[in-house]
């Protein structure tokens, strides 16, 4: 790193030191944070407010240099060697201190101990470890992938293996262009990959394993949500998915559409479904943050559609050797190695690296900014900014309409031959109104199903209820509630703005 850059103020890489402290923790710590992240330089002789070149005295630098080179060699565990160098900035002497990434983590300051003395780099400040980094440190220093490790406590019968190898075979043919070209997973390709592990001559379930089959033994768990305006102070509706990681991404996947705007092309008679965020993006940044977050940490995935964007959360730091930079460019660094794996004779992954530059090519072409990648830290997140057009584009595609527009054959309801440009393109339609007042909106039995399990949990509720729970617009609610009160499953009770519905009582006919 040159003079220059390193001048251009502190960062996750960079921090700067006036003189070197009387008591050396002060910078120690910071060299065992870059030494514990991605490395970094202690800069000594700058101001950190102002930038400002103050330099170190000539007749101390050597004096100065010794002492720091002993305070890191004598204070980090594992062993930390600085490359310690001077530099001439306007005539001023500045010292910089090179500490590299290393490789035997977690390294600590050894008065303070491992769980008290480790420290990383959070948004350019150091930061005491918690215990899953700590974790994670160690999972990283010993060269093994925590998913590869046997999940203790948990054990595994022949049938228990047959089970699985039947799912992800399924899975596999289910997702491949010609199913049969798929190999059977069998009990040597789990020990290949590290789904299984052989101990005394027994087979024994990893960690991988656990999560594979959706077992408890290692938390898993994807938490969705819709949150009014850009902040999650307002909740409109959260669900909380467990299971097989096929079962997380697919359910996942579901929510978000649900949850987003789509728009129709129509082509003659034919009509083709756009919606505002690329379906394979969503799912790629599902699959990829199912394979590659943290296990150790037991946070969940957080999926957030806010009236703006979509954000998804990966918990647990990048990595060791990844940044985002690096991420954007194609570069992939397996934290799961067991479960990668897996998820590429599942189909899921085709080519290492490429799944971040997909969605990057995928949200380009259909007109959005660029994903907006954030932390690395602690956690990863990515945005994916909505177009938030609500009418026709300019293309004639129709933008704002939700899955709750759609029947069940995917035709979009509630729309008039009249909305329909020439060539049979929609135009002019929101999801705001919802198209003519005299056209029909289809009733799906999944939303009535929804909307009697509220009535059954709940004395009554209101319309706004109605449209929380089911995510649709006023109009929509209020068909659905009528067609349950016209086949007597609800009634309702009050008028105008006290206007509540309840579950219609079963009426018990009289005995002869």
């Amino acid at each position: 790193m040159s003079i220059e850059t390193l001048l251009n103020g502190e960062s996750k890489n960079v921090e700067y030191k006036l003189t070197p402290p009387s008591r050396s923790i002060n910078y120690t710590k910071t060299a065992v944070a870059f030494a514990n992240g991605q490395g970094g330089c202690l800069v000594f002789g700058v101001e950190d407010q102002t930038l400002r070149v103050v330099g170190i005295a000539e007749d101390k630098v050597f004096t100065v240099m010794d002492s720091i080179s002993d305070a890191i060699v004598n204070s980090c565990e594992p062993l930390i060697i600085p490359d310690i160098t001077m530099h001439d900035v306007n005539g001023k002497t500045v010292i910089v201190a090179e500490i590299a990434p290393g490789l035997q983590r977690p390294y600590h300051i050894k008065s303070l101990g491992q769980e008290q003395g480790t420290f990383v780099r959070v948004a350019g400040t150091t930061r005491q470890a918690d215990q899953p980094t700590i974790r994670e440190l160690t999972i990283e220093g010993s060269s093994r992938s925590f998913d590869q490790v046997q999940c203790l406590g948990l054990s595994v019968t022949e049938k228990d293996i047959e089970a699985l190898c039947a799912s992800l075979t399924k899975t596999a043919k289910n997702n491949a262009e010609d199913p049969a070209k798929v190999k059977t997973v069998t009990e040597k390709q789990l020990l290949q990959w590290g789904v299984l592990a052989e101990q005394d001559g027994q087979l024994v379930p990893t960690n991988a394993y656990a999560i594979l089959t959706g077992n408890t033994a290692v938390r898993s768990v994807v938490q969705c949500g819709v949150f009014k305006g850009t902040t999650k102070a307002v909740f409109v509706d959260r669900r909380e998915f467990v299971g097989t990681p096929q079962e997380l991404i697919e359910e996942s996947y579901q929510y978000v559409l649900r949850n987003i705007h789509m728009g129709a092309r129509f082509k003659g008679v034919y009509r083709q479904d756009v919606y505002e965020i690329p379906p394979d993006a969503i799912r790629e940044l599902i699959v990829n943050a199912i394979v590659h977050r943290s296990y150790i940490d037991h946070s969940s995935i957080q999926i957030a559609i806010y009236d703006n964007r979509l954000e998804i959360a990966s918990p647990g730091r990048l990595p060791m050797g990844q940044t985002i930079e690096r991420m954007k460019q194609g570069y992939s660094k397996i934290r799961n190695e067991a479960l990668a794996s897996a998820f590429e004779y599942m189909g899921y992954i085709e080519h290492w690296g490429s799944g971040i530059l997909r969605v990057l090519q995928e949200v380009r072409d259909a007109g959005l900014p660029e994903p907006e990648f954030l932390g690395g830290d602690t956690d990863l997140r990515i945005n994916i900014y909505r177009n938030g057009s609500e009418t026709g584009s300019d293309d004639g595609i129709v933008t704002g309409l939700r899955r709750d527009s759609l029947s069940d054959d995917g035709i979009v309801t509630g729309l008039r031959r009249d909305s329909l440009s020439d060539d049979g393109i929609v135009e002019g339609t929101t999801s705001k109104t919802n198209a003519a007042p005299n056209a029909t909106i289809t009733v799906l039995p999944s939303q009535k199903e929804r909307i009697l399990d509220a009535l059954r949990k709940n004395v009554s509720i209101s319309i706004s209820d109605a449209i929380r729970i089911l995510g649709v617009q006023e109009r929509q609610a209020q068909r659905i509630l009528k067609s349950l009160i016209e086949e007597g499953s609800a009634v309702k009770i009050g008028a105008a703005r006290a206007t509540r519905y309840a579950e219609a009582k079963k009426r018990t006919e009289p005995h002869e």
